[in-house]
């Protein structure tokens, strides 16, 4: 059985009555347009928690003024179709109006790293992104919440909220789920037209050169490859391609490009 649930109150509600029959709560996070890299979260979850539930919600605080919010895809009955192997699972699908009601001002802005890369790129996206991601934690109560790695900037925000806010939720970062070419799973490829999703499939071939050329230790060198190889293609336009180092002295390669109106990020471990 999947129970859809509408309205932030009642999703409490249901929240408070697991937690009090001692079962913990895994969490999916998703705007919706659910596809496999979605579908792989939920699996880790089922294996995780007690309870799943799996919030659907396009965020408008995350979109842009010249963004895709109006057009980005919703089908609530498609993606429910999707989730059916996965029974018993709580869909929590609330409405803009419930989760911003008109007198909603409170924002969470996880500084230095809401205004860098993607930040840069995108105003205010990152402050949206904390805001609803915290809200939602606040309804749903999860024990557990599953974030996919392609989206590596905003697990590594989330992490940094959650450790600053003492949240007692355990972020669990999943494997990046990809096509047979190497592209990233993620519900703007819809968009790409079959010319544009062909030289989507460079992005991932830059990054697995590059990754190749770590040894060399020269970044910089990495950048210009990593630039001018995705720039040899006239439909592609390179946002931006950084190196980012991690406390364990491990590194990942982060690119976000414009294909024609879409974009598209994603990430690599070297």
């Amino acid at each position: 059985m999947i129970e859809v649930i509408n309205t932030s109150k009642e999703m409490s509600r249901v929240s408070d009555n697991i937690k009090k029959s001692g079962k913990n709560i895994s969490f999916v996070p998703t705007m919706g347009a659910l596809h496999r890299g979605h579908l792989s979260l939920i699996s880790k979850a089922k294996k995780s928690g007690d309870a799943v539930i799996v919030s659907i919600f396009v965020n408008p605080t995350q979109f842009g003024p010249k963004e895709d919010f109006a057009k980005y895809p919703r089908n609530l009955k498609k993606d429910l179709a999707l989730l059916k192997p996965f029974a018993p699972l709580i869909v929590f699908a609330p409405s803009a109006k419930n989760i911003y009601p008109n007198d909603f001002g409170t924002f969470v802005d996880v500084e230095d790293l809401s205004c860098k890369l993607c930040g840069e790129f995108r105003p205010g996206h990152f402050k949206g992104v904390a805001t609803v991601v915290l809200k939602l934690f606040n309804i749903v109560k999860p024990d557990f919440a599953f974030f996919g790695k392609k989206d590596y900037q905003q697990q590594l925000l989330i992490k940094k909220m959650a450790k600053d806010l003492n949240l007692n939720i355990k972020i669990v970062t999943c494997p990046t789920i990809r096509e047979k070419d190497g592209l990233a799973l993620s519900s703007r490829n819809a968009y790409l037209s079959p010319v544009e999703r062909k030289s989507a499939s460079l992005i991932y071939k830059a990054l697995k050169t590059a990754k190749k050329m770590a040894k060399s230790k020269n970044a910089e060198k990495i950048i210009s490859f990593i630039k001018r190889f995705l720039a040899a293609s006239p439909l592609i336009k390179v946002e931006y391609a950084s190196i980012v180092k991690k406390a364990n002295g491990a590194a990942q390669i982060l690119i976000a490009v414009k294909i024609g109106s879409t974009r598209l990020i994603d990430n690599i471990l070297i």
